[in-house]
């Protein structure tokens, strides 16, 4: 008689412990930066540059005159240039490449284009160019003929948080404001 009894609350119970809807995993929110993505028309961008020891200035200077252009008559568009140098092995080059590609920057860098190098391919053209650096990923202005100058920033730390280094350091060098 106990035994039929505990038989007969538990197929009583049975049901209420095995609630599909309530233990059901409740889909994610979309990501604030998802749906803030969607208004951005100029999305960073990243250009690779010539390699083989190519005139990285003479590259420079003409995508810096496209952009000039865009930017004198009144165009939307990427009207914003910054040679870029990183390498393969560079976790914090690596951090930064994937936030952009990846639209985590979007917002923040509409309009930006990286004129892309790498430091080990590019190492002797970029020197005679004014990019050289002790320390990568670099982000460096260029001047009206393609060369680098002072404005730009280099290094950054490690892991996860570069990207979180990286950008508002960028943000500074593209206003005109100190960097470091």
């Amino acid at each position: 008689m106990l035994r039929s009894g505990l038989v007969c609350w538990l197929m009583v119970l049975a049901p209420l412990g095995c609630d599909s809807k309530r233990d059901a995993p409740k889909p994610e929110p979309a990501s604030p930066s998802a749906t803030a993505i969607s208004d951005v028309q100029f999305p960073p961008r990243f250009v690779r540059g010539p390699t083989g020891g190519a005139d990285v200035a003479s590259f420079v200077r003409d995508k810096l005159e496209e952009a000039n252009t865009a930017q004198q008559a009144g165009k939307a568009g990427y009207t914003r240039v910054v040679v870029y140098v990183g390498a393969t092995w560079c976790e914090p080059c690596q951090y930064f490449h994937h936030a952009v590609t990846e639209g985590k920057l979007d917002r923040e860098l509409d309009g930006v284009t990286f004129l892309e190098f790498d430091l080990d391919q590019d190492r002797d053209a970029l020197a005679s160019a004014g990019y050289a650096s002790r320390m990568i990923p670099l982000f460096a202005l260029p001047d009206a003929s393609g060369r680098g100058t002072d404005q730009r920033i280099s290094g950054s730390i490690k892991g996860p948080g570069a990207t979180a280094n990286i950008t508002p350091r960028l943000h500074s060098l593209l206003a005109g404001r100190p960097t470091e």
